[in-house]
């Protein structure tokens, strides 16, 4: 079993618990639930790329990162750096995050887009997004046949959140549809954690037309920056860079200052 596989078996456990101790009917009690959310307009971009900067602890493939890391610091330090989001990995088992990460994210700074960054395979998570503060969700086309991506974007749309759908392969490429506004390609080989920035060359020129193109993980240089904004990227997510230092948000300023 490789590791995408392994992650995906333990999250539908995990879902199945979470449902049960806290079904549907709750979720409308917790405070962000089918708020107005935050969304992210490529029209406010401008000229420099835009940098989404992620908040995790740890990784599978690299193991601890910034293990007493505080979200809402992090966070307060990419907001004054320029990043246009901030991406927050929830999943606690592999990446070391917690809902109480985004809330506390969401809480602090109301007007910041946010990413919910996880394994999305149930409806039930959807909604759990609106509920503690998403702006945003990630939908991997690796783990989603078509019918399910069409399924949970749709729900997605329906609670005012945006989805961006990550895609390595170009065959998952099949799996976008209309309402898709935002398209990641991710350099990192999920089942093997590889990291190639050339796939998001390789695969810019197929997205469809219209799409905002996001090139993820594996980006550390500016240079790489400015190639892939040349070939059609508007926005970059990053977080080892970042997070891999002291003071993350003091990193993301420098690098975004490098662009500028």
């Amino acid at each position: 079993m490789n590791i995408l596989d392994a992650i995906v078996e333990h999250k539908r456990i995990e879902v199945l618990k979470r449902k049960q101790k806290r079904p549907f009917s709750s979720l409308d009690a917790l405070p962000f639930y089918r708020r107005e959310t935050n969304r992210l307009d490529p029209g406010k971009f401008g000229k420099v790329p835009g940098i989404i900067a992620e908040f995790k602890r740890k990784s599978p493939s690299r193991g601890p990162i910034h293990m007493d890391a505080d979200p809402v610091e992090v966070a307060r330090g990419y907001h004054a750096a320029g990043a246009v989001a901030v991406s927050v990995l929830t999943d606690r088992i592999f990446f070391g995050g917690s809902f109480m990460d985004l809330s506390g994210v969401r809480s602090a700074f109301p007007d910041l887009p946010l990413l919910r960054k996880d394994f999305i395979i149930d409806p039930y998570q959807i909604h759990e997004s609106s509920a503690y503060g998403a702006d945003m969700v990630l939908l991997i086309a690796a783990v989603l046949e078509k019918h399910e991506v069409e399924e949970l974007s749709g729900e997605a749309r329906s609670l005012g959140l945006q989805v961006l759908l990550e895609v390595h392969e170009e065959d998952e490429l099949d799996k976008v549809h209309e309402g898709i506004e935002y398209i990641g390609v991710n350099n990192r080989d999920l089942r093997t954690f590889r990291v190639d920035t050339g796939r998001s060359m390789e695969l810019i020129s197929l997205l469809p037309p219209g799409v905002v193109g996001v090139s993820e993980s594996g980006i550390s240089q500016k240079e790489e920056i400015r190639k892939l904004a040349e070939a059609g990227f508007r926005l970059f997510l990053i977080g080892e860079k970042f997070m891999g230092q002291p003071d993350p948000g003091k990193a993301c300023r420098t690098f975004i200052e490098q662009l500028q």
